[in-house]
């Protein structure tokens, strides 16, 4: 995908001259039938003493899948959504942020997790103050937020080998008590790389 420069950002992203996100737009519609479903996932950002953070949840260890992990709020993009409303409600749904208080100012580069080759849309959202969140228990057992400056320095980087697959890197990241890893930790790497680039 080529990404272009997103317009007049607010400083809490800290993208407002960044090359690597591309400006929403409504991309990554519902999968048709028969496809791979699609999410997407929101990646808010607010500033605070004059630092960008972004707000990341632990999921509910009584999911179906991913139980206990880190995560951006998201799910699956319903039929006549695209990949920012689903974003927005699901975040709603999670963490009851309220979409009127998220400007969505673009993309980071889709990505999927290492078990489904399902695609997963970022949008990254800025946030104009520290929200006020609360967890839906069926779905969030924590919602936090950490600094872009602490991620920058929290990272590192494994060799993972799976038996029948080929050897694979993997990002992590140690912070807040938690470890961020898998798709999520990728996520933040691209979010960083725009942000360092910027």
């Amino acid at each position: 995908m080529r990404r272009r420069p997103l317009g007049g950002g607010a400083a809490a992203s800290g993208l407002s001259a960044a090359s690597g996100v591309s400006a929403a737009s409504g991309a990554s519609a519902a999968s048709a039938p028969g496809e791979v479903r699609a999410s997407a996932v929101l990646v808010p950002l607010f500033e605070e003493a004059g630092e960008a953070r972004v707000v990341l949840t632990r999921r509910a260890t009584t999911l179906r899948t991913h139980q206990g992990q880190v995560s951006f709020p998201g799910g699956r993009i319903d039929p006549g959504e695209d990949a920012v409303a689903a974003a927005l409600r699901e975040a709603a749904e999670e963490v009851a942020l309220d979409p009127a208080t998220v400007r969505a100012v673009g993309f980071l580069e889709p990505a999927a997790t290492f078990a489904s080759a399902a695609p997963i849309t970022p949008v990254v959202g800025v946030l104009g103050a520290r929200p006020s969140l609360v967890c839906n228990p069926d779905e969030v057992d924590r919602v936090f937020d950490v600094s872009l400056a602490t991620l920058a320095t929290a990272f590192r980087e494994e060799r993972w080998t799976v038996p029948g697959r080929p050897t694979r890197s993997v990002f992590l990241f140690e912070v807040a008590t938690e470890t961020v890893w898998g798709v999520t930790a990728r996520m933040l790497v691209d979010l960083l790389t725009v942000v360092l680039a910027s």
